[in-house]
C-alpha cells in the first residue's frame, strides 16, 4: 500500500484518536518536503554544481533551483546574487513516494546509521535531517560520483505542535532512536 492510501485509511483514524481530535481536519499532515544543498567552498566550481544540480535531480525526479545570496559577506567572499546552492521542494504525490523511498529503502542504506533523535523535530512539528553524503540514495550509483555532496531534507506539516508532529512522524514508521 502505498504511503498517501495508507495515511488516508490507517493513520489519520489513529491520529484522531491518539490526539483526541475532533476534526479529520485539525489532525496533522505533510505539506511539502524540501531538499537543499549548499555549496559552500566550492561556489565557483561549475563542474561541482553541475555533479549537485544532475544528483538532485535524479534523487527527486526534479530540477532544482539555484539560490543566489541575499546579501554580500565580505568574510566568506560571497558577493550579491552569486549561486550559493541548490533546492527542490516536494508536494502532493511526489512528497508521499519521496518519503515512503527514504523510510523504507534510503534510511537503511545510510553508513552507521542508529535512528533519527526525536529533537530534529521542531516546536511546529516540521522535522530536519541532514545526510553527510548524497550516495545514500538509491538513484546513485557509486560508479559514476565524482564529488559527494551532502544535503537537508526538512519535512513540513500542519501540525501545531511538537508533540503532534511527534506522532505523526512515528505513525508514518520514521525510525527514531531507542531511549536506553
Amino acid at each position: 500500500m502505498k504511503l498517501k492510501d495508507k495515511y488516508k485509511k490507517e493513520l489519520l483514524p489513529r491520529l484522531i484518536e491518539e490526539l483526541k481530535l475532533k476534526n479529520k481536519l485539525e489532525a496533522p499532515k505533510m505539506v511539502k518536503v524540501v531538499l537543499n544543498v549548499g555549496f559552500g567552498r566550492c561556489n565557483k566550481d561549475k563542474v561541482f554544481i553541475a555533479n549537485v544540480v544532475s544528483g538532485l535531480e535524479k534523487i527527486t525526479g526534479q530540477k532544482p533551483i539555484l539560490t543566489k545570496a541575499k546579501k554580500s559577506i565580505s568574510s566568506f567572499k560571497i558577493r550579491e546574487g552569486m549561486i550559493i546552492g541548490a533546492c527542490v521542494t516536494l508536494r502532493k504525490d511526489m512528497m508521499y513516494d519521496f518519503v515512503e523511498k527514504l523510510i523504507k529503502v534510503t534510511f537503511p542504506r545510510v553508513r552507521d546509521f542508529r535512528g533519527i533523535s526525536d529533537k530534529s523535530v521542531d516546536r511546529g512539528g516540521n522535522i530536519t535531517i541532514g545526510f553527510k553524503e548524497h550516495i545514500a540514495f538509491p538513484e546513485i550509483s557509486s560508479d559514476e560520483i565524482e564529488n559527494l555532496f551532502g544535503l537537508e531534507i526538512s519535512i513540513h506539516t500542519t501540525a501545531k505542535t511538537r508533540k503532534e508532529g511527534l506522532a505523526l512522524f512515528e505513525m508514518l514508521e520514521f525510525p527514531f532512536k531507542k531511549d536506553k
